[in-house]
């Protein structure tokens, strides 16, 4: 990004960092000068800042998951992004500040990059050593995080035919405010995301903090990657991910023991969740419990079988027979949307990868294994399947019904239409039938125009 705007946003992020970080350098020395960590306590609290742990919401507001509630609640909606992006307009914004689905992955990656530099210059001391690993694997995981966000939101899905040539995002290093850089390819984008999770999963325990998700360990670096893999169509290293992870945690919630009648069914330190994330959102439409806008799109709601206590435990059904979300696995009544790292999704890319294989048997067993856990006692009858085919359908249907309301659906859409499955998203507003056909250019956000104008990057063509 440009000097200009780098600046801008380093102002609003030392205003940001007093007020959510706990009591550290910041606190003391509230002048934009000062911008360089001293000790591991200010490393440490940068990354605990709040923005090293939020998402993009766009992907849910672009997805299939929800309809507006009436064409006078749409056209209510607080943002003309919130209306745009449910209609696939090509002009998003139509003028809008991005409600921090660019800016904030870049907030977490300036704050690690400052983490890393300072690091790279500080005098240890012989204790001080295991914690400087950790600290370090904490702020390439975090990197490397924001980065998959980005790419995923403001690229095209990764193909490898093309990933060389299709545009990125600016890679940014250091946290040098006059490092300026243009867009950089899919492909080194990628490269970029492996090499930081691959160089942190040493430094990181092998064992989960069950008390502190919001830090990373080696099993969340195996389940990212595990996801990164899988949308890079990656699916053998997907798979070894994936089975990585597992072999360090494997844990699922059976959901018998879930309360079907709370707003609030998970805890923050649920044993499903591996690493905490959730969207930060400026839009009333992507958030769950007391959503005036949306609800749960009913043909996802028909997929859930009568016996299946996710469709009592995920949603909470409204007087005129509609649904809306409850709150998920961050256990946090914010509102936003759960998007990190957790069992079931490793789980169901472990299915899909072997069945993409034709080992039809472990697909099943592993789809299985979740399944049992989902469905009222007594109630579950094995899934099988004949083909391989016939196994990932069956696969992917879960992954809908599981991992809703996570920006996971519009990940998959991307996907799963560069392997020719050719999903067709359909909205019906007022009369009018609006469609995002596959590969379509508009399932690629727009970059926001304020950093079209102060960095020159070029813009994505929708």
């Amino acid at each position: 990004m440009k000097s200009k705007n780098y600046i801008l946003c380093l102002l609003s992020l030392l205003v940001m960092t007093a007020v959510s970080c706990k009591k550290g350098f910041l606190d003391a020395k509230p002048s934009s000068t000062i911008l360089q960590p001293q000790t591991l306590d200010d490393f440490q609290s940068l990354l605990e800042n709040n923005n090293i742990t939020y998402s993009p919401a766009l992907p849910t507001l672009a997805g299939d998951e929800y309809v507006y509630i009436s064409y006078p609640i749409w056209q209510s909606a607080r943002t003309a992004t919130e209306r745009n992006s449910y209609v696939w307009a090509v002009n998003l914004f139509n003028g809008e500040t991005s409600g921090g689905d660019w800016s904030i992955p870049y907030q977490a990656i300036f704050y690690s990059n400052n983490v890393l530099a300072g690091l790279d210059k500080f005098q240890s001391e012989g204790n001080d050593l295991s914690r400087i690993k950790f600290i370090k694997g904490w702020a390439l995981f975090a990197r490397a995080f924001a980065y998959f966000e980005l790419v995923n939101n403001f690229s095209t899905a990764y193909d490898p035919s093309t990933a060389n040539a299709d545009l990125g995002v600016p890679i940014k290093l250091n946290p040098s405010v006059d490092d300026i850089q243009p867009r950089s390819s899919v492909q080194h984008t990628y490269d970029q995301i492996l090499s930081d999770l691959n160089a942190a999963t040493p430094l990181l325990s092998a064992t989960l903090p069950l008390n502190n998700r919001e830090q990373p360990s080696q099993i969340a670096v195996h389940a990212l990657l595990a996801r990164v893999y899988l949308n890079m169509r990656k699916y053998d290293l997907a798979e070894s991910q994936a089975d990585s992870t597992l072999h360090l945690y494997n844990t699922l919630i059976d959901y018998n023991a879930v309360s079907t009648t709370s707003i609030q069914p998970f805890l923050k330190t649920n044993d499903e969740l591996i690493f905490y994330k959730s969207a930060n959102t400026s839009y009333a439409s992507a958030t769950v419990f007391h959503n005036s806008y949306t609800r749960v799109n009913p043909a996802l709601i028909n997929l859930y079988d009568h016996n299946d206590l996710r469709l009592q435990i995920f949603y909470s059904l409204q007087p005129d027979s509609s649904n809306i979300m409850k709150v998920q696995y961050d256990g946090l009544t914010t509102l936003y949307p759960f998007t990190g790292l957790a069992t079931d999704e490793v789980y169901l890319i472990k299915a899909e990868c072997a069945a993409r294989r034709n080992d039809v048997g472990t697909a099943m067993t592993y789809l299985n294994d979740l399944l049992i856990n989902r469905y009222s006692t007594n109630t579950f009858t094995s899934v099988t399947a004949s083909t391989s085919t016939d196994a990932l359908n069956k696969i992917l249907i879960e992954r809908r019904k599981e991992l809703v309301w996570r920006n996971l659906r519009w990940y998959d859409i991307k996907r799963l239409n560069k392997e020719g499955e050719n999903i067709t998203l359909t909205r019906l507003l007022n009369g009018q039938v609006y469609m995002l056909p596959p590969n379509d250019p508009r399932d690629v956000f727009p970059i926001p125009d304020n950093e079209i104008s102060s960095s020159g990057i070029q813009q994505n063509v929708r």
